[in-house]
């Protein structure tokens, strides 16, 4: 079941299920969840490694973030992959799943950010991959919402998240052992 805006406020309320929600969302969310704003811009570089038991990310570089008291405009080079961090902070108990899409404006312009899903028992901000697959510089303002973020609630017995991206890690310092 898709949790609604009433319930979701309540949540932020009471359990901090979104943390650093913009005044827009705390007041007057769209459709049946919340949007998400950018907070971090990174350029991805290297060779990553996906083995059974092991996995190494490629390296990255922070080009842009947010200050409310700046905001920052910056160009996503055409066909082009970034990673991004999102300023808002999820805190999901074992009873509800997050999925999250990108917003309409940016496929419509060429821009796909990659959506996914963030188990129960996750704590922190979202990182995902945005890619500029136009022929033109696409210009995006730091802090602007660029995910959808519903919000599930699941039956039954769960198993919380234990990964190690808890807590909005972006990337592996080297090779490191899966959990």
């Amino acid at each position: 079941m898709v949790l609604g805006v009433k319930e979701l406020l309540k949540l932020v309320r009471e359990k901090k299920l979104v943390a650093n929600l913009s005044e827009r969302e705390l007041k007057n969310p769209e459709g049946a969840g919340f949007d998400i704003r950018i907070g971090e811009l990174y350029e991805v570089e290297g060779k990553g490694f996906l083995g059974l038991e092991e996995r190494e990310t490629p390296q990255i570089k922070l080009i842009a973030g947010f200050s409310e008291k700046k905001p920052k405009k910056i160009l996503l080079k055409p066909k082009t992959y970034y990673l991004m961090k999102t300023i808002e902070r999820l805190s999901l108990p074992e009873n509800i799943l997050a999925l999250f899409t990108p917003r309409s404006t940016l496929y419509r312009s060429g821009i796909y950010i990659f959506g996914g899903q963030t188990a129960p028992g996750y704590k922190g901000e979202l990182t995902t991959g945005i890619y500029n697959f136009s022929e033109e510089d696409f210009e995006l303002e730091m802090g602007s919402r660029v995910i959808h973020v519903m919000f599930f609630e699941v039956e039954g017995e769960t198993n919380l998240y234990r990964g190690q991206w808890q807590g909005g890690r972006i990337t592996t310092k080297k090779k490191e052992k899966q959990i």
